[in-house]
């Protein structure tokens, strides 16, 4: 179990660990339609943070994406800011 350096860093481990498991659930698993709303309020969430808040939070994630030896959950950690509107998208 790794140690985390601070309540934040350990609360956004634990909430890319549940994200990533609702990803990989199969339809017999969770239902999309579930899937989906946990996928919104998160969103929803992070996009009420505070610029330094999510300053903070993209921080963690990169720090979180260059620790990450699995290159799919990496992918999915590279992809969080944009995919979660922690980012505008530039295009």
């Amino acid at each position: 179990m790794p140690v985390h350096p601070s309540l934040p860093h350990a609360l956004a481990q634990a909430l890319v660990d549940v994200l990533w498991f609702v990803e990989g659930c199969e339809d017999e698993q969770m239902d999309p339609d579930d899937a989906v709303k946990v996928f919104e309020g998160v969103a929803h969430l992070v996009t009420q943070l505070t610029s330094d808040q999510r300053s903070e939070f993209i921080d963690l994630l990169d720090s979180m994406a260059a620790e990450e030896s699995d290159p799919s959950r990496r992918e999915f950690l590279e992809g969080f800011p944009e995919g979660f509107g922690l980012v505008e998208d530039d295009s």
